[in-house]
């Protein structure tokens, strides 16, 4: 077993922080990662690591991966065991790991949501760079109260009154990361055919599109419209959003949602078939020097 000198330890408190607003779950891969990068600079295997803990490999394995919740005693056992002695250090790591487990804001809704969808939420609210693809609604954190509620009662036939309210509350607090000091690069394609599908009626639909338009000046934001006689491309591949993340120790991520349940893909071969989709459907839509022209026409022709 290797014993580098500190000074060959990947840093961590700097990651710490950076994402220290994310929601627990990726908080939780966060923290993984970290414990990763230092049992390798050690040299350490699964396997001892997992008997300092008296746990299994493949328990260290999904500890890394952020499968799992910690233990603070455990992680406590860890950074013993990977020497890290600096009491700063030390603190921020086992802080992080009490954040892991704390529930993220959106447990308070768990009544109208999946759990399937709390992970996505938890995602979405650490992302540097959201590329999305949507052939159905406009993408969601662009959505006005008004048109997300006709296209909650959409998806949700049977949803009452109140729980179409909670939704669009949980959708208004999702969209905040748009407003904050750092938020996400937002890049959507869509159909052109989503924006002029008429949600909500009229009024609705005029107030989203101009809800768009205005979207348009801000820098976090790309929007790309799919015209019709392009549309057969983009509806074979069907909705999906790519997320990206500024820490290297998380990996990009494809969230595609189906009716009852959610995929996660990050493994590296569907990532390449992902990203090479998206590149494909950027250079099939119009340009986005042309989406404000389009808007406006589209809003010209709502009557």
């Amino acid at each position: 077993m290797s014993t580098p000198d500190s000074n060959d330890a990947p840093e961590t408190t700097g990651a710490v922080r950076s994402l220290a607003h994310g929601g627990p779950t990726v908080l939780r891969i966060l923290l993984g990662g970290q414990l990763r990068r230092l049992r390798e600079a050690r040299g350490i295997s699964r396997d001892a690591a997992g008997e300092t803990i008296r746990a299994s490999a493949s328990k260290i394995s999904r500890l890394e991966l952020g499968r799992v919740g910690f233990k603070e005693r455990d992680v406590a056992d860890l950074l013993t065991l990977y020497d890290v002695r600096d009491p700063g250090e030390r603190d921020a790591l086992l802080g992080l790991a009490v954040r892991a487990n704390a529930p993220g804001w959106w447990h308070h809704y768990g009544d109208v949501l999946p759990p399937w969808f709390e992970v996505y939420i938890g995602l979405e609210g650490a992302a540097s760079a959201l590329r999305i693809h949507e052939t159905r609604f406009v993408p969601e954190l662009l959505q006005t109260e008004e048109y997300a509620a006709a296209a909650i009662a959409l998806s949700h036939p049977e949803a009452t009154t109140g729980e179409i309210e909670r939704r669009v509350r949980v959708l208004t607090r999702r969209q905040q990361i748009m407003d904050g000091p750092r938020p996400p690069h937002l890049w959507a394609v869509v159909e052109e055919a989503a924006l002029r599908r008429p949600v909500g009626g009229d009024a609705v639909m005029r107030a989203q599109l101009r809800r768009l338009r205005e979207a348009l000046g801000s820098p976090s934001v790309t929007l790309q419209v799919v015209p019709p006689h392009r549309g057969a491309i983009a509806a074979l591949s069907g909705p999906f959003t790519l997320l990206r993340f500024a820490e290297p120790t998380l990996p990009d991520v494809v969230y595609l949602e189906q009716l009852t349940s959610a995929l996660y893909l990050d493994k590296p071969a569907d990532l390449v078939v992902y990203k090479k989709c998206l590149d494909r459907l950027s250079v099939n839509a119009s340009p986005p020097r042309e989406t404000a022209g389009i808007l406006d026409r589209i809003i010209g022709d709502t009557p």
